[in-house]
């Protein structure tokens, strides 16, 4: 019996010494593998994290010059999401009078303006880029606008000669447009003094009897419109195509002596007297963009969207009453199969 139990202790024990060992072998390995891994997993995302965070601190901080109309504003904010989100470039932006933008992109202090209007340009575009070769023209924007003189339509009612330039020779239609600031004289409403207007020089030379008075802004513009269309009264003004504008209110462009080269070639000398010219919308770079930040330059040389892309966007503010952000998100959110073949 007490052999029969020395054997059993003996068992015994054996079977305890292999469970601990099992346990040994079993328990501390896959502790060790983990922290390995654990480690291993920690060195890598730190990496990458570093390389993530000097990528970052690489990029220049591009600044886009945005002009006073809606257009330009919604150009600047689309590219801003891209350059932001998909090349991680910081974006400022900078609001600068169309002809203050040229120095501004020559010097360096400005990296891209989205909408120039060649109309009123060449000779910007003569000593920056064809001479100084410190801006770069970036290309085709894509819309192609029209400055021209509007009034609303409900006044070829009153007056149907009022459809061409020859009908605001007579002092019928001075009297029709006259205000009590213009006196005599009918009053043609201008923007702002910084815009590309010849409308005091077509006046003279057509021999109107009209007055050229200031608004001062786009909105201000558009103030005036709304208040002289909801009461049904004469206006004649400065605008331009794509706007949306053209969606709200039934205007008609006024037709002017048609546009030649040689009638603008007398601008410098007050001598134009015919219609404004289309303008095939372009972009412009400092001339230092490609090598300093290459692919923000393949992005925004490769921009480019339609008249009705653009015009979409317009009314989304100034019609539905969404913030330029907000509209230029949605285009982008809407649009993906377009601005991807922007990207490098």
């Amino acid at each position: 019996m007490k052999m029969k139990w020395k054997y059993i202790n003996l068992l015994l024990l054996l079977l305890v010494a292999l469970l601990l060992a099992a346990c040994g072998s079993g328990g501390d390995e896959p502790e060790a593998d983990s922290e390995t891994t654990s480690d291993t997993s920690n060195e890598e995302n730190e990496a990458d994290t570093s390389e993530e965070t000097a990528d970052s601190e690489d990029k220049m901080t591009l600044t886009l010059v945005e002009n006073a109309w809606s257009a330009s504003e919604l150009n600047v904010a689309v590219a801003k999401i891209l350059l932001e989100n998909e090349l991680g470039y910081p974006v400022e932006v900078v609001s600068l009078d169309e002809n203050a933008q040229w120095p501004a992109l020559a010097s360096g202090d400005a990296h891209a303006s989205l909408e120039v209007w060649p109309s009123g340009h060449a000779a910007n575009v003569a000593e920056f880029i064809d001479g100084a070769g410190t801006v770069e023209n970036g290309g085709l924007l894509g819309p192609v606008g029209r400055i021209g003189w509007y009034m609303p339509s409900y006044l070829l009612d009153q007056d149907p000669s009022l459809a061409t330039w020859e009908g605001f020779t007579t002092p019928e239609a001075a009297a029709l447009f006259a205000t009590a600031e213009t006196g005599d004289k009918g009053q043609f409403l201008g923007g702002d003094p910084s815009f590309v207007q010849y409308d005091g020089d077509i006046i003279n030379n057509l021999g109107m009897s009209f007055e050229v008075v200031f608004a001062g802004s786009e909105e201000a513009i558009l103030a005036q419109l709304d208040s002289a269309y909801s009461r049904e009264e004469p206006v004649l003004f400065y605008f331009w195509t794509p706007h949306s504008i053209h969606a709200k209110y039934d205007l008609t462009r006024v037709a002017l002596p048609e546009y030649s080269d040689e009638c603008y070639a007398e601008a410098d000398s007050g001598g134009v007297a015919c219609d404004y010219p289309g303008d095939d919308l372009f972009k412009i770079f400092w001339s230092g963009l490609a090598e300093a930040a290459p692919d923000a330059h393949t992005l925004l040389s490769n921009m480019n969207y339609s008249t009705e892309d653009q015009i979409e966007m317009i009314a989304a503010v100034e019609i539905d009453g969404q913030s330029v952000e907000d509209a230029a998100q949605a285009w982008v959110d809407a649009n993906e199969d377009v601005w991807r073949t922007w990207l490098p």
